[in-house]
């Protein structure tokens, strides 16, 4: 082999490795920190970049996407003397390659150990149950220290979230037991709450329901009476428009009698004094209507007082008027007897409906 071909052989080597090594491809969403013999020189962006072989080298290599980092459970103390472990979640964003390469060693745990001591002094002034209902709040602390530090690291913290707070297990049961003691309470309260509706619902109801029917009783007491002093003045126009005479009144009067013992709660009753006056007025419209003929036969006791005759020398005579008084005694005591029949009626028809009550008005029977 030529002794001349080695060494451009050698040269075209060394020229493609310094090619090669002189070309920098970076990918989407990353940057490289470049450093010329050892200093910082400049940043690559994504993309096909060119370097100086040998003086230049890749010192960082960074990710500018969102990251999460999720912390391990830190035990915190509360303002009221208790432990509690509490976990984080953070999310970041490097802003400045730069920055985090050469400002500070570490970022990851430098943003770790700055939690702690801001959730620490965020927890620490607040209690149990302030720390539980208060996430929100203690976030946004968090974040706004975070975001403050950072900022000169080059570090964006977009969001903190606390995944979990975990008290100690005693205050994990006692909690459970206030819990359940609450629920239970706000169930016996909606239990007696629904009770107090439900009586209060029912004594609306029965208060609605006794006035309408005390409203009906009312209004049918009303037409009752109305139509009751109506008949009454009726018949109180008609007594009075046909001219009835105490005869006709006088039987009416008898016939009514029986319906005295009508009612299921009589259990006696009295015959009224007008009774005998009744029967007397009955007795004497018959003793009239058999006596119409009398003066007829009276001619000849006028007679005799005109021829001078004395009323001591005249001895009486049974003629056609003593007939007419029979008759007029037999009406009378046919009468007397009706009414009588009519009273021991009225007494029956009260013994029976004393004895038994729930037989219905038999004494309107005897009345009609």
């Amino acid at each position: 082999m030529d002794p001349v071909v080695i060494p451009l052989l050698v040269a075209a080597i060394v020229v493609i490795l310094l090619m090669a090594s002189a070309i920098r491809i970076v990918p989407q969403a990353r940057r490289y920190n470049i450093e010329r013999f050892g200093r910082y020189r400049r940043t690559l962006q994504p993309g096909l970049n060119l370097v100086v072989p040998v003086a230049d080298r890749v010192n960082t290599k960074l990710d500018v996407r969102e990251q999460v980092y999720s912390s391990d459970p830190r035990p915190v103390i509360t303002e009221d003397n208790l432990v509690v472990n509490i976990d984080t979640v953070l999310y970041y964003q490097i802003t400045d390659p730069r920055a985090a390469a050469y400002e500070v060693a570490d970022y990851l745990q430098a943003i770790d150990q700055l939690t702690v001591t801001t959730l620490r002094n965020v927890i620490g002034s607040m209690d149990l149950e302030e720390t539980l209902t208060s996430r929100e709040e203690i976030n946004s602390r968090l974040r706004a220290v975070l975001d403050d530090a950072t900022g000169k690291w080059g570090i964006r913290v977009n969001r903190v979230e606390i995944k979990a707070i975990d008290p100690p297990h005693t205050i994990k049961e006692a909690m459970e037991k206030q819990m359940r003691a609450e629920r239970d309470k706000r169930a016996a309260i909606l239990h007696a709450e629904g009770e107090r509706q439900a009586k209060i619902l029912t004594a609306e109801g029965t208060k609605q329901k006794d006035i309408l029917e005390a409203q009906g009783t009312q209004q049918a007491m009303i037409l009752r009476a109305d139509g009751e002093a109506k008949a009454v003045e009726l018949v109180f126009q008609a007594v009075h428009r046909n001219n009835a005479d105490p005869k006709v009144l006088a039987y009416k009067y008898l016939e009514t009698l029986p319906h005295l013992a009508s009612s299921d709660n009589n259990t006696f009753w009295v015959i009224p004094g007008e009774l005998t006056e009744a029967v007397r007025t009955v007795t004497s419209a018959f003793g009239d209507q058999s006596t119409a003929g009398a003066p007829a036969h009276a001619q000849p006791e006028q007679a005799a007082d005109a021829e001078g005759v004395s009323g001591a020398d005249r001895v009486p005579e049974l003629g056609a008027g003593s007939a007419v008084s029979l008759d007029a005694a037999k009406a009378a005591d046919e009468a007397e007897r009706q009414a009588a029949a009519a009273v021991s009626d009225a007494k029956a028809e009260a013994a029976e409906a004393a004895m038994s009550p729930q037989v219905p008005n038999r004494g309107q029977k005897h009345g009609n």
